[in-house]
């Protein structure tokens, strides 16, 4: 896993998954060459519960604050902090 500012052209072929967290939204996600269905809510969640401490981090960067019940309600409790 990587995290970077700006999106690049090599990742755009290369990466398997791309999530961006400005727009929240999915821009690739396959995996073994197989496409994906890009379902943010999803996919947030399996990496939430495998790097909870990077996804926060993302999302805080993008001005959103996480309320958290338990791992299932992440994605339906973000907060804009606008």
């Amino acid at each position: 896993m990587s995290v970077s500012q700006n999106l690049k052209k090599r990742d755009l072929q290369t990466a398997s998954v791309i999530l961006d967290f400005k727009k929240l939204q999915v821009v690739t996600c396959n995996l073994d060459g197989v496409q994906v269905p890009k379902d943010w809510n999803h996919i947030v969640k399996y990496y939430f519960e495998h790097y909870e401490n990077i996804i926060t981090r993302l999302f805080k960067e993008n001005g959103y604050s996480i309320e958290k019940s338990n791992s299932s309600a992440v994605t339906n409790n973000l907060v804009s902090n606008d």
